[in-house]
């Protein structure tokens, strides 16, 4: 089910650093986010609208300075888009339910999927497994 709000709802709702990264389509610094080192074992959900992304299972250390995937939680969790800004293309990642930018897949990754989700902390909300 998809996830509309207004611009002034998503302001409300959102840090200014994560309404720019998720709404703006912008990108937080390499290495400035605290999740591009989470190891503890749990569930990555969109900051937006909670939806599960990525397990923590499928993170792995790129050296990009980003947290990076090689896989969605599941196939459906989000929708990728033609991206031609900064003179290149690129594939970027969105939230399959409220639209918001995580960033953007590579075919760098590691097996099985030979994919590097690359996706900015800011767009991100860790839920630690319970124990």
């Amino acid at each position: 089910m998809k996830v509309t709000k207004t611009d002034a709802e998503w302001r409300e709702q959102l840090s200014p650093e994560q309404y720019r990264v998720t709404r703006e389509h912008g990108t937080e610094r390499a290495g400035s986010h605290p999740y591009n080192g989470e190891k503890r074992k749990g569930m990555f959900d969109c900051v937006c609208c909670g939806r599960e992304l990525f397990a923590s299972d499928a993170k792995f250390e790129s050296g990009t300075g980003w947290p990076s995937f090689f896989v969605p939680a599941d196939e459906e969790a989000v929708s990728e888009h033609s991206d031609r800004s900064w003179f290149m293309t690129r594939t970027e990642v969105r939230c399959a339910d409220c639209d918001a930018h995580l960033g953007h897949v590579f075919p760098d990754g590691p097996q099985p999927t030979g994919q590097r989700y690359c996706m900015n902390g800011a767009a991100l909300d860790f839920k630690p497994e319970e124990e």
